[in-house]
């Protein structure tokens, strides 16, 4: 029997492998798609997702980012990441070091669908693997969070998000954030020649009627040859109740989603996950859901405060111009959003 059974073998179930495994833990790994994984993906590392990665033994190839900028109309804001750089890294390139990592660690991984879950009173059963804990790495729109009843439905306003990479020098090296009416694009450098565009809307739509909204970019990206096929997501705001149901715990996306309006979903789900191995090594896996909310705090408030002034019309067209007559602030907060 193992000691834990990751479902869902995307970064932050291979972060809590890896994780897992460093830490003395029987670690086994359920993904029912084989090769490397895609997904829509802004695919900016900040600072301390890198660090994570590295203290991990991953260090996956990319472009690397110094700050972040905004952009609206005449309005730029730009703020330098003040504790080291980023590095803006294909999400192929990612899932295929922390696969590799997984794999040069002995971690075994079944390419296996888990349907039922059985919790008993000292194990989990999944898939035909026993396991002292089930975690569950699935996603955004988590088989498993509904199948334990930690799912909720939500209110806001639903969102989605789009991403295409393009054979384009990077004009800089920050993230580049154009805000539209209903809309944000994000330009991410992720190689020398190669950037990739990720768009979050409020309304759905292809992917060039989406970058119409932001013609300067689309000029730019006009003669540039696209490199990969256009993947969506959403809707992206997905509630749990809780991140702990007896011994089933989530990580990543399953665990709740705020939006991605911030960037920094990766960087949450590698420090989260952190917090769940020290749990269960501790043998309190208890203890997850106040590490899980401790953790995510900033984050989610960040994310919700700037989310709800995105959503009012009154207030959108205001937040990028304030951010720029403001730049100290600013600055302060990429640099909690970055670390």
């Amino acid at each position: 029997m193992h000691d834990v059974l990751v479902v869902g073998g995307g970064p932050a179930g291979l972060a809590v492998a890896l994780g897992g495994a460093r830490a003395g833990l029987d670690v086994a790994v359920c993904e029912k798609r084989a090769g490397v994984i895609d997904k829509a993906c802004g695919e900016g590392l900040m600072p301390g997702a890198l660090r994570a990665l590295q203290a991990l033994g991953v260090d996956p190839p990319g472009h690397v980012i110094t700050g972040i900028t905004y952009r609206q109309g005449p309005s730029v804001a730009a703020a330098a990441f003040r504790h080291g750089p980023g590095r803006g890294v294909r999400r192929t390139d990612l899932h295929n070091a922390l696969r590799n990592a997984v794999r040069a660690a002995g971690i075994p991984i079944h390419q296996e669908a888990v349907g039922d879950i059985e919790q008993h009173a000292e194990h989990v059963l999944a898939a035909g693997v026993q396991a002292r804990y089930l975690v569950a790495a699935d996603g955004l729109h988590s088989p498993i969070r509904a199948a334990v009843g930690l799912a909720t439905s939500t209110r806001s306003s639903p969102r989605w998000g789009l991403r295409r990479h393009y054979a384009i020098a990077p004009r800089s090296e920050s993230v580049e954030v154009s805000w539209a009416q209903r809309s944000e694009v994000y330009v991410t450098p992720i190689a020398k020649d190669r950037v990739g565009v990720a768009i979050l809307s409020g309304e759905r739509g292809g992917f060039d009627a989406q970058l119409a909204a932001f013609p300067n970019l689309a000029r730019w990206l006009g003669d540039a040859t696209p490199v990969s096929d256009v993947r969506g997501a959403g809707p992206l705001r997905q509630n749990a109740t809780s991140r702990v149901a007896g011994r089933v715990l989530l990580v990543g996306d399953a665990a709740g989603y705020v939006d991605a309006l911030t960037g920094e979903g990766l960087a949450l789900a590698f420090a989260t996950a952190a917090e769940l191995v020290a749990c269960l090594v501790a043998q309190r896996p208890d203890r997850y859901e106040q590490a899980w909310s401790k953790m995510s705090r900033r984050s989610r408030w960040i994310t919700s405060t700037l989310l709800w002034a995105r959503n009012r019309p009154a207030l959108a067209p205001h937040v990028v111009p304030a951010a720029a007559r403001a730049p100290k602030l600013f600055a302060v907060a990429v640099d909690q959003l970055a670390r």
